[in-house]
């Protein structure tokens, strides 16, 4: 079983389901990349420098033993990068143990000072996050362009930028982003910045897909109904409805029975659902359920709706 493909607006193919690996402790992900691409049939692998284990997801797609050129891999730019895009690529692509990356992204549209009291997150003396608030984006991408041209990666993108982000970038830039990964499920489909990003030719990502741990999106009376109805179960629902809207979905699991049921649920969900199910799961955040889960304090107005 093959996950649906899409083609990214440089002819790139990126497959439509993807094993995420934020939270994923290193000495688990090995083991959950390796699994995930030799045995449940994931040809897609999203990490990032943040995430603190691109050595691990490197050495999981080793001992898969599929071929790279088959795997899809993304990593992302990390907020103390964005005035040295190439050395933070080299880096990522160090610890991962590869030569290209197919799809790069800026994690955050935000400058964290990269000479701060912290690699991560540097904080200023009242506890805020250290941020520098006049540097562009624009410069940020013109760097993105650079790596791109050097053939380093196959495609480059961006993450958490609103429309009002997009637009510090796109008047200057030579390439569009290739995707938009964000906060999207059934509790914040974010419909406006979905329709945006597809008048622009840009695929939008989810991260968090069946929300966080806990998360009520696993019981939601109108997704388990569908999934009653299709005899899925409604974990495939949440995730097919985003693939069937053209959405990457980004899963994440170490553990190997759910990575599995993840990528065959998705697929399956995405197959049966109809234009009337899909409408019906477009109307639930409307209708009273808008939740986001993922709201780091950055202390900057990122321009989302519902960020509070």
């Amino acid at each position: 079983m093959s996950s649906p493909i899409f083609t990214l607006n440089n002819g790139v193919k990126i497959p439509a389901i993807g094993l995420g690996t934020w939270q994923s402790k290193p000495e688990e992900v090995t083991a959950a990349v390796e699994y995930a691409i030799k045995d449940a049939g994931y040809r897609h692998i999203d990490c990032a420098w943040a995430y603190g284990n691109e050595q691990a997801v490197g050495e999981g797609i080793r001992r898969s033993g599929v071929p790279r050129e088959e795997i899809f891999v993304t990593s992302k730019l990390w907020g103390t990068y964005h005035s040295k895009v190439e050395q933070a690529l080299d880096e990522s692509l160090s610890r991962l143990g590869l030569d290209y990356l197919d799809l790069y992204l800026i994690h955050w549209p935000i400058h964290l000072n990269p000479n701060g009291n912290d690699p991560v997150f540097p904080k200023r003396p009242d506890g805020t996050r250290d941020i520098l608030v006049d540097w562009p984006l624009s410069k940020t991408w013109e760097q993105m362009e650079a790596v791109l041209a050097k053939g380093k990666v196959k495609a480059i993108g961006v993450s958490n930028f609103s429309q009002k982000k997009l637009e510090e970038i796109l008047p200057t830039a030579k390439v569009v982003p290739a995707v938009d990964q964000l906060e999207l499920h059934l509790y914040n489909p974010q419909h406006e910045l979905v329709s945006y990003l597809k008048s622009k030719d840009i695929v939008p990502q989810a991260y968090s897909p069946l929300g966080s741990t806990g998360s009520p999106l696993l019981s939601d009376e109108t997704a388990s109904a569908l999934a009653q109805k299709y005899e899925l179960n409604t974990a495939d629902v949440l995730l097919g409805y985003l693939v069937a809207k053209g959405i990457v979905a980004l899963p994440k699991s170490v553990t190997t029975a759910r990575i599995m049921a993840n990528y065959k649920g998705a697929i399956a969900a995405a197959q049966k659902l109809t234009e009337e199910d899909i409408k019906v799961l477009d109307g639930v955040a409307p209708g009273g359920k808008q939740k986001r889960f993922i709201m780091p304090p950055w202390g900057v107005d990122l321009g989302f709706d519902n960020w509070a």
